[in-house]
């Protein structure tokens, strides 16, 4: 008998680790003197790379492709668009720019969960 894991849970979980890998690593290269550009890109990158391996192995337990990675890659650009969206909308109705990411946050959690379930890793 398989055991069913809780999706979605597992997905905000993998998410939540990347997270901590992107600011982690981000952290060190500015206290080892990278400039802040390089230090958000290496963090951003090593963030996006455990992601999809993470979500490939262990939300999904599908083998990773060179076509589920460029899918995979689309959907981090229309999550992005989306949270740049919900920002613009929240400094157009008078709110802080902090506000439309926060609500931003869930909005691409789930866009990022049913893509990948029906579509990078399908």
């Amino acid at each position: 008998m398989t055991e069913r894991r809780p999706q979605f849970a597992v997905f905000v979980l993998g998410g939540l680790l990347c997270a901590a890998l992107d600011v982690g690593l981000m952290k060190m290269l500015l206290w080892r003197g990278s400039s802040p550009m390089v230090a958000t890109s290496g963090g951003f990158l090593a963030g996006l790379l455990l992601n999809y391996a993470f979500h490939a192995r262990v939300t999904f337990s599908r083998l990773a492709t060179q076509g589920s990675f460029v899918r995979f890659l689309c959907v981090v650009a229309i999550n992005y668009m989306i949270t740049l969206a919900l920002v613009n909308l929240a400094l157009a109705l008078g709110f802080p720019p902090l506000a439309g990411k926060i609500v931003s946050l869930p909005v691409v959690a789930v866009n990022g969960f049913l893509l990948s379930k029906h579509w990078i890793f399908k």
